[in-house]
């Protein structure tokens, strides 16, 4: 077991500390194997017994007996890192607060009680920056404070002053009470630099000064040094925060910070270079600052969007990165390794002798104590490890600081100079660079681009090139070109876009490959950028969705932003696009196959309903019940698990509530939940829907009861409502509900029905849509349409749903909404149809889709050569003739 000997022969501010004060031996004992807390600290100072002239040796002592206490403990081995800097965090803050409280008493038995024009009391606010506001102060820290108090006015006292005079003056005397250095030494280092204006700017400020100040003149290395901030004593805190958040934090994804941050380390390192301190382990190559820094401009550029990143400590942020796929777990575990090896060293440098320094000891003497203390035998073995250590640091800052656009590209010529390139272009493999040449010159000479300012122009010229070489990889370089100019100059005002794409060539590369792949696809990233940060991820072609912890996520999100509505609303947009396109990428790429597609798509879709209902349910200000018995029927491509990327959602609302408001209410809620799905919001459209599949359609009320529903389905539905049902299913809301629609749908399927009768209405209805939606005339030699045309997708749905309608009350197991490849199969099993004529359909059918599915990822018809799918069509009209006989 380690013994008081051994923390003494690692600090001689320790030896001087204890031959000072005996006592303080004991704070050394290993029988005392507790850490330091708030309640201990609070119980040696007795605060409520001090006053102005007893405050500083109270201070003073106090410090000196939780430094022999946290010294005893983590050169003795007992603490673990996080144990030490909590500690003296702790005795940061609880020196604030005491001196605040005993000079704050003392000036206003002098001056009043400060107020603001209504009378309430006005309290000042310290905040703790740095290593102090993250909970990671070291052991011979300097402690950055900025004072601020909430508004302005004047004290009650006979001696009235303003409240800056007050505060300022109370300012003073705190970090005299704290800093200054007496015959018993000094209790911290106070630094004031971090407050607005730095030493120029007055000590003190009101809320309304320093969000003006925010505004006006905060800069980005301001921006950085708040993410820390924490208020440490006072009151309306959230009111700080509100003023704080917004300026530390966008709304948008702010790749623009890594510029900033690569610019504020670069004069780091000339300073470092110019005072060599390449021994310094904060800021020499590869220190601590690089590891903040990392961690820090994830926070900067994501923050805004990801309230999790927004918390201070250094190593939860790490683990935060490495969670969100941000940073390989490998690369955050070397971080963090290094981060407690180098804070660990740090403070066996400071122990030596209560010095703020970090720089490695020259003397051997204090080299071989140094060693000891961190567990090495020798001096040279230390600095093998700390090498180890520095350079993994160094080379995960390189990683995600360095530029990767330093060097001139070497088709900048074609962008300056675009009229003269045709012939570089041509080489490059574009088929039109006359009209590529136009473009590049159009954009240079239009408005949007004249008009953007230095910075945004300064990158949107380093992209163009790239851009072009990223088009001329792709199989159709001329369309690929087009489609990422458009979403170029879609984003060219926001600055924070132009740095990802610069910063991160992985993400115009697959820019390019997706916009090369589908016009679609192009166009939606163009409609939402934000998405562009979804390339970044490394998971992104390799992982399929993992729904159960997205619907966790979404809904820890949505509750978070309660009871905002409009939040709620983008936040959901936010996500489901998200996912859309995550999905869109490895479609694109050819690593889903379209049945897996649509299920993924169908199944988001539900928990999008699912989620909306809860949240829908609790905006409404008449409710009756905690959980509404309310359902969501999907019909069409959901209903049947087909959903594509611009599907609508057909859906009816159900509700099962003997409550004599329930319809009234019920009806307010899908109103809120139709508008929920389908409103433009500043992010976009969840999906557009369509309720014309509820009884009556439009005539008939927004949302029925179940035994309205059961009574017209058996007395009032056409056929044509029946066939809609064989592909209906429960989606969200009320399980109970949805298994009693679930046996309606069963029931009617199975109805006692005259097959011919129903087969002549069914052909009568395909005959009405082929007169108005099929090919016409001599088109048809040319042209075939995959799912209006005799032979299409629509005659294999209809044959489907009749031998559905037709056969499930000898047959129920056709009733399972399994869809239309799978029945086709259950009703060649029971003899219905011919099995080869089956395969055959089910083929036809999957191709169909699969056609279907690239045409509109180019925003093109579902129109082919009738050639390509003649023996498909043939196939499909050859079983409807079998079950139709026409």
């Amino acid at each position: 077991m380690p013994s008081p000997s051994d923390a003494l022969q690692c600090s001689r501010h320790l030896v001087r500390l204890v031959q000072a004060r005996p006592e303080l031996a004991d704070e050394l004992d290993p029988a005392r194997p507790w850490p330091l807390s708030a309640d201990e600290l609070r119980a040696w100072l007795d605060a409520d017994g001090l006053d102005e002239e007893s405050l500083k040796p109270a201070l003073r002592r106090l410090k000196q007996r939780a430094f022999a206490r946290i010294a005893g403990r983590d050169l003795g081995t007992h603490a673990l890192l996080g144990e030490v800097t909590e500690a003296m965090t702790l005795v940061a803050e609880v020196a604030v607060e005491t001196a605040v409280a005993v000079l704050g008493r003392t000036l206003q038995a002098r001056y009043g009680v400060p107020r603001n024009g209504t009378g309430a009391e006005q309290r000042l606010i310290v905040v703790g920056m740095g290593k102090l506001g993250g909970r990671e102060l070291n052991v011979s820290s300097d402690i950055d404070l900025i004072f601020i108090y909430p508004e302005d006015g004047d004290t009650d006292g006979s001696r009235a002053v303003s409240n800056f005079e007050y505060f300022g003056r109370l300012g003073k005397a705190v970090i005299a009470a704290i800093g200054e250095i007496t015959g018993d030494g000094q209790v911290f280092r106070v630094d004031m630099r971090l407050r607005p204006n730095g030493d120029s700017g007055p000590l003190v400020c009101s809320f309304d000064m320093l969000e003006n100040y925010f505004l006006t003149q905060g800069r980005e290395w301001e921006r950085y040094a708040w993410i820390k901030a924490r208020p440490l004593t006072g009151d309306r805190w959230e009111d700080l925060e509100a003023i704080r958040r917004p300026f530390v934090f966008r709304k948008y994804l702010d790749f623009g910070a890594i510029n900033a941050m690569r610019d504020l380390h670069a004069q780091i390192r000339r300073e470092v270079a110019k005072k060599d301190m390449a021994d310094n382990v904060k800021l020499g190559p590869g220190g601590i600052r690089e590891i903040e820094f990392i961690a820090q401009v994830f926070q900067l550029i994501r923050g805004g969007r990801d309230k999790a990143l927004q918390i201070k400590p250094t190593l939860q942020v790490l683990n935060l990165l490495a969670e969100r796929g941000q940073l390989s777990l490998d690369a955050v575990t070397e971080l963090a390794s290094a981060y407690d090896f180098l804070r660990r060293l740090e403070h066996r440098l400071q122990f030596l002798d209560d010095a703020q320094t970090h720089r490695l000891p020259e003397k051997p003497e204090d080299q071989e104590v140094v060693a000891r203390a961190m567990g090495f035998g020798a001096y040279e073995a230390l600095l093998m490890e700390l090498d180890d250590h520095r350079q993994n640091v160094a080379r995960h800052f390189e990683a995600v600081f360095a530029d990767p656009n330093e060097a001139n590209h070497k088709l900048d010529a074609v962008w300056s100079d675009a009229d003269g390139q045709t012939g570089e272009l041509e080489r490059l493999g574009f088929k039109d660079a006359s009209a590529a040449c136009q473009r590049l010159a159009g954009i240079r000479s239009g408005p949007r681009y004249q008009q953007l300012g230095d910075a945004a122009r300064s990158r949107f010229d380093a992209l163009v090139p790239r851009v072009i070489q990223a088009a001329a990889g792709t199989p159709d370089p001329d369309a690929t070109l087009a489609r990422c100019l458009d979403l170029l100059e879609a984003v060219s005002r926001r600055a924070a876009y132009l740095a990802l794409l610069l910063q991160y060539p992985q993400a115009l590369e697959q820019v390019a490959k997706i916009a090369g792949s589908s016009s679609w696809a192009a166009t939606y990233l163009l409609r939402h950028p934000v998405l562009l940060d979804e390339l970044l991820d490394p998971r992104l072609l390799e992982a399929a969705p993992d729904w159960a912890a997205f619907r966790t996520q979404l809904d820890e999100q949505l509750e978070d932003a309660e009871p905002d509505m409009e939040r709620q609303m983008d936040l959901m947009r936010e996500a489901h696009h998200a996912q859309v396109f995550r999905l869109l990428t490895q479609d694109v790429a050819g690593l889903v196959t379209l049945e897996r597609l649509s299920d993924h798509l169908s199944e988001l879709a539900d928990i999008v309903l699912q989620l909306t209902i809860k949240y829908a349910w609790r905006k409404l200000l008449k409710r009756h019940r905690e959980e509404p018995r309310f359902t969501v029927v999907s019909y069409g491509k959901l209903g049947g698990k087909e959903l594509g990327y611009a599907s609508d959602l057909d859906l009816i609302f159900l509700f099962d509530d003997d409550d004599p408001d329930a319809a009234q209410i019920y009806s307010r809620l899908a109103t809120r939940i139709n508008t929920w799905l389908s409103s433009q919001t500043s992010a976009g459209q969840l999906f557009e829907t369509d309720l014309r599949l509820r009884p009556n359609g439009d005539s008939g009320l927004v949302v029925t009861s179940l035994e309205s529903f059961r009574k017209y389905q058996i007395e009032s539905a056409w056929v044509w409502e029946h066939q809609a049902l064989t592909r209906a299913r429960y989606s969200a809301g009320d399980r109970a509900i949805g298994d009693a629609f679930e046996a309606i749908r069963i029931e009617i399927l199975r109805k006692q029905r005259d097959l011919a009768a129903l087969k002549r209405e069914v052909m009568d209805m395909r005959r009405k849509m082929i007169d108005n939606h099929g090919t016409k005339g001599d088109e048809r030699e040319t042209v075939f349409d995959l799912k209006q045309d005799p032979g299409g997708l629509i005659d294999v749905e209809f044959i489907v749903q009749t031998l559905v309608l037709g056969h499930s009350r000898e047959h129920p197991e056709l009733t399972g909404n399994l869809g239309n490849i799978a029945l086709l199969k259950i009703a060649a099993g029971i003899g219905l149809i011919p099995a080869d004529l089956a395969e055959a359909v089910r083929d036809a059918y999957r191709e169909y889709r699969r056609m279907q599915h690239a045409l509109r990822l180019n925003e093109t018809k579902s129109r082919v050569d009738p050639a390509l799918v003649a023996d498909k069509a043939a196939a499909v009209r050859a079983l409807w003739r079998h079950v139709f006989g026409d």
